[in-house]
């Protein structure tokens, strides 16, 4: 009898988890032809998991200083970290439980792609030391962007505010700022690579690599509270992540994703082409693993600049049992 009783109950709790509703991830992009958030699972069949064990849920954020809010109130569960938002939210907001999980891209990786720092052509600023009593243009305090203006004009000498002024807007808006001549130097994204009013117009001042060196850009992260819980449905969520990442770069597949980001991003295909999922774009590791020790440097770097005050250890806070279990799978 005792065993019947027992066998009844693990077929009702078996058939409880079969019919568990999958679990919904809120999950925080900025750029959605750099981090791949809002399009991680735009080409159909690519999420195996999908609607299984996880619903997926993608929002677009204006920053990544704004991501640390979303996931500190609980309005994303997983988000896109910059190495600069990830020291700010362990120092600032107290987020001694973040977890990086998963690599986005890393800048300045041998052979790819490192951030562009324009100035005109035509304008005043001809070498670093040119930057003093003008304006630069950065996507926002705080952002990976932002530091490393920050940290090259320190290397010569200057300071935000005292020597120089740094204004904030929406990346997509720094080129006009610059062409205008509302700001004298502006970061710049991939699509300067092709932007043919970029070209003709402006030259590069310096690269992020110039500025901070190899950096792991942008990862993603979470509470571990929230991860612990819902290991599997994290697990399979990035398994579904590196198959569209493979999917993407795959050069057999290039022409049809480029057309669903120039879809998606109302970009014209033709600009996207040359570099976009080539060696002419950010670098993304094809396991999904961040480089804890250009994250390491870049927090030192923070430390190094006065934007934190505390050093921090970075490889606590990176959790690669999630990201290293969804890989093995795909073996």
């Amino acid at each position: 009898m005792l065993r019947g009783i027992v066998t009844l109950s693990a077929m009702a709790i078996f058939a409880s988890a079969a019919c568990a509703e999958p679990v919904k991830l809120r999950v925080g992009g900025v750029a959605p032809s750099a981090d791949l958030v809002e399009l991680m699972f735009a080409k159909q069949g690519v999420a195996k998991h999908l609607g299984q064990s996880y619903d997926y849920a993608p929002m677009h954020v204006a920053g990544t200083p704004p991501v640390i809010t979303a996931i500190a109130t609980g309005d994303l569960d997983i988000g896109v970290f910059s190495y600069s938002s990830f020291g700010l939210a362990i120092e600032n907001a107290k987020m001694a439980d973040l977890r990086v999980i998963f690599d986005e891209f890393q800048d300045g990786a041998p052979g790819y792609y490192t951030g562009e720092f324009k100035v005109l052509k035509d304008g005043p600023i001809h070498k670093i030391e040119d930057m003093k009593g003008h304006v630069a243009a950065s996507p926002g305090a705080g952002s990976a962007l932002d530091i490393a203006i920050r940290a090259m004009l320190k290397k010569h000498g200057m300071e935000d505010k005292r020597d120089y002024t740094i204004v904030e807007a929406a990346l997509p808006n720094l080129k006009s700022m610059l062409l205008s001549k509302k700001v004298d130097l502006a970061a710049a994204g991939t699509t300067a690579i092709t932007d043919p009013d970029l070209q003709a117009q402006t030259r590069n001042l310096f690269t992020q690599v110039d500025a901070v060196g190899r950096t792991e850009m942008i990862m993603l992260a979470a509470r571990q509270g929230f991860l612990e819980k819902n290991r599997a449905a994290v697990t399979d969520f990035l398994e579904d992540a590196l198959r569209a990442r493979r999917f993407y770069f795959d050069p057999a597949n290039h022409k049809e994703a480029v057309a669903i980001v120039a879809q998606f991003t109302k970009q014209p295909a033709e600009q996207l082409d040359p570099w976009l999922f080539t060696k002419h774009d950010y670098y993304r590791d094809p396991n999904g693993v961040p480089d804890v020790k250009a994250l390491q440097n870049s927090v030192d770097l923070l430390k190094q600049l006065g934007l934190l005050k505390t050093a921090i250890d970075a490889k606590k806070y990176v959790d690669l049992s999630y990201v290293r279990a969804a890989a093995a799978r795909l073996k």
